[in-house]
């Protein structure tokens, strides 16, 4: 059992994978892979964009800070001015803590301003390869289809296409039939000259009537041959007429003997 599901596994899977071949069309799968990577484009710009905004905010925090950290420097030195010690050693105090905050900021703006050059020269970098990949893949798709057109094409021309098969086959039955109908209609008429069939529109002739017709047919002949040997001897038209009226009434005895036997 276990032999047999691993055929009928691998079967499926032919099948399947067949069934796929012929339904896939490349120039639908070059758009589907360009599409992704002008998604991936899109999160690498918007990534970019995030960071940009994060060092942004990083650099009006750095600027707040330097400013209090100005203030608070002045405070202490108009406090030692004034005599008033404790508010100066306060004041720079604040203003050391405000530095320790400034230069931890400042190590963020550095990385983050890292970050934003590598991925901007990433998104640079992409969008090279989606501009060269969608060039290639425009020239693929217009020779496809250049391929395919060719192809149909050639199939028309040799016959080898499903639809000039279907119009072939039906060429082919009507030459056979029309042979068929051919052979059939003079084999009729060969039996039907031979008597073998009856002729049932009454329209046949019996053998004699065929005999009468065939020597009144000869008559008809011998007489214009005579006219024509009177007429080039020299006997004239009236002469080859009665030449002709002799051999007709010799004709015409013959044919009456003919009749009583």
């Amino acid at each position: 059992m276990s032999g047999v599901m691993k055929r009928m596994g691998m079967i499926f899977r032919a099948k399947a994978n067949k069934a796929l071949d012929r339904a896939e069309d490349p120039r639908e799968t070059l758009d589907y892979s360009y599409q992704k990577q002008l998604e991936l484009l899109q999160k690498v710009r918007r990534g970019v964009a995030d960071v940009a905004t994060s060092r942004k905010r990083l650099e009006l925090q750095l600027n707040q800070l330097q400013g209090q950290s100005t203030k608070l420097e002045d405070q202490g030195r108009k406090a030692l001015a004034l005599g008033r010690e404790d508010l100066a050693r306060e004041a720079l105090s604040r203003r050391a803590a405000l530095q320790q905050q400034v230069t931890d900021l400042e190590t963020q703006h550095q990385t983050l301003q890292g970050e934003e050059e590598k991925l901007t020269l990433a998104a640079q970098r992409l969008q090279a390869k989606v501009d060269a990949f969608r060039t290639r893949k425009e020239t693929i798709k217009a020779t496809y289809t250049a391929a395919q057109a060719q192809t149909r094409i050639g199939e028309a021309f040799s016959g080898i296409s499903e639809e000039m098969g279907d119009v072939g086959m039906a060429i082919q039955r009507a030459e056979d039939k029309t042979a068929q109908l051919q052979a059939r209609a003079g084999a009729i008429d060969e039996l039907l000259a031979s008597g073998a069939l009856d002729d049932q529109s009454g329209m046949a002739k019996d053998d004699i009537a065929a005999e009468l017709d065939r020597i009144s047919g000869g008559t008809d002949v011998e007489l214009e041959l005579q006219r024509m040997k009177a007429e080039l001897a020299g006997g004239g038209p009236q002469q080859a007429i009665e030449g002709g009226k002799t051999d007709e009434s010799q004709q015409s005895r013959t044919q009456h003997k003919f009749d009583k036997q």
